[in-house]
C-alpha cells in the first residue's frame, strides 16, 4: 500500500513536469535547466527528439544515482526517470498562453511543485534533479539551492541557441522554481511557538489544554529586576490555532507577557505523529 501511494505521487509529479514543459516552457523556448531544459536546447539546435534526449540522459544519471545515493533512491529514480520520457512524449505540445511571462511563472511553479513531491518521496525525475540529492547527502546543501546551481549550467547554454531574452526568462524560471520548492519545504509546515508569562498560568494552561487542544510545557524562570521566581509556559501550535490561543490568554490576563516565534518544522507527537495532544 505504501509503495502504491508513493507511485501515485511520483506519477502525479511526472505529469506536472510534462505539462509544465510541453504546454508552458518549451513553446516559448524557455530552457529552464534540468534534462528537460537541455532537451529543449538540443531539439532546437540539432533537431533531436526531446523525449529521446531525456531517455539517454536519464540512463546515465541512473548509474550515478545507484553509486552515490543507494538502492532505495535508485529504485524510486528508476520509476520517475523511466516515466518522464514516456509522459513527455504523450502530453500534447500546445501553447496554452501567449504571454511569455505568464508561461514562465506557471510552468516554473508546476516544475517546483513536482520536484518537491519527488524529493519528499525520495525520488526524482532523473537528470539534474539527482545532483541536488547528492549535494544534500554529502554536503548538507538545501535541495532547492542545489537545483538552482545545477540548472544554472544548463540555462547558460541557452545563450548558444536562443535570444538573450530567453536566457533571462530561463534564469527567472529557475528563481521561481527554487522559491516554490523553498516555500513548500518551509512555508506550508510553519507553526507558532509561544512563550507566556502570567500570574494566572494555571487557568491559562487548563484552557489551552482543553480549548486549543495543544500541550503546555512549564519552564521555571526568574525575573532579572525583582529576582522573583515564576513559571513560563511554552506552547507550540498550528498557525490556524494561534488566534484562539491569544484569546484564551487575554481572557484570563490581558497584561500577560507573550513572545511568539514562527518555526518552519515541528516533529513529534501531535504534529508528525497524531495521538492526542502534545
Amino acid at each position: 500500500m505504501k509503495f502504491v501511494k508513493r507511485l501515485l505521487y511520483i506519477t502525479f509529479a511526472i505529469i506536472l513536469i510534462s505539462v509544465g514543459v510541453n504546454m508552458f516552457l518549451a513553446p516559448h523556448d524557455i530552457a529552464a535547466g534540468g534534462i528537460t531544459g537541455l532537451a529543449i536546447i538540443l531539439e532546437a539546435y540539432m533537431g533531436l527528439e526531446r523525449s529521446m534526449v531525456i531517455l539517454v540522459s536519464n540512463a546515465i544519471v541512473l548509474v550515478v544515482t545507484f553509486i552515490f545515493l543507494g538502492r532505495e533512491i535508485f529504485l524510486n529514480t528508476v520509476i520517475g526517470a523511466s516515466m518522464l520520457p514516456f509522459v513527455i512524449g504523450i502530453v500534447p505540445r500546445i501553447d496554452l498562453v501567449e504571454d511569455t511571462m505568464i508561461a514562465v511563472i506557471v510552468g516554473s511553479v508546476l516544475f517546483g511543485v513536482a520536484v518537491h513531491i519527488l524529493y519528499a518521496n525520495k525520488a526524482s525525475s532523473g537528470g539534474t534533479a539527482v545532483p541536488p540529492l547528492i549535494f544534500q547527502k554529502y554536503f548538507k546543501l538545501n535541495p532547492a539551492i542545489g537545483l538552482f546551481l545545477t540548472d544554472g549550467i544548463v540555462v547558460t547554454l541557452c545563450l548558444l541557441v536562443f535570444p538573450v531574452d530567453n536566457f533571462f526568462f530561463a534564469v527567472l524560471s529557475i528563481f521561481i522554481t527554487s522559491a516554490t520548492m523553498r516555500y513548500l519545504e518551509d512555508g506550508i509546515n510553519k507553526k507558532k511557538m509561544v512563550y507566556i508569562i502570567s500570574e494566572k498560568n494555571d487557568l491559562i494552561t487548563q484552557d489551552i489544554l482543553h480549548e486549543v487542544g495543544r500541550g503546555v510545557t512549564i519552564i521555571p524562570a526568574q525575573g532579572a529586576y525583582k529576582q522573583n521566581e515564576m513559571n513560563m509556559l511554552m506552547v507550540t501550535c498550528h498557525a490556524k490555532d494561534y488566534r484562539l490561543l491569544v484569546e484564551v490568554v487575554d481572557r484570563h490576563d490581558k497584561e500577560a507577557f507573550m513572545i511568539t516565534d514562527t518555526v518552519s518544522d515541528v516533529h513529534g507527537k501531535g504534529f508528525t505523529y497524531q495521538s492526542g495532544t502534545v
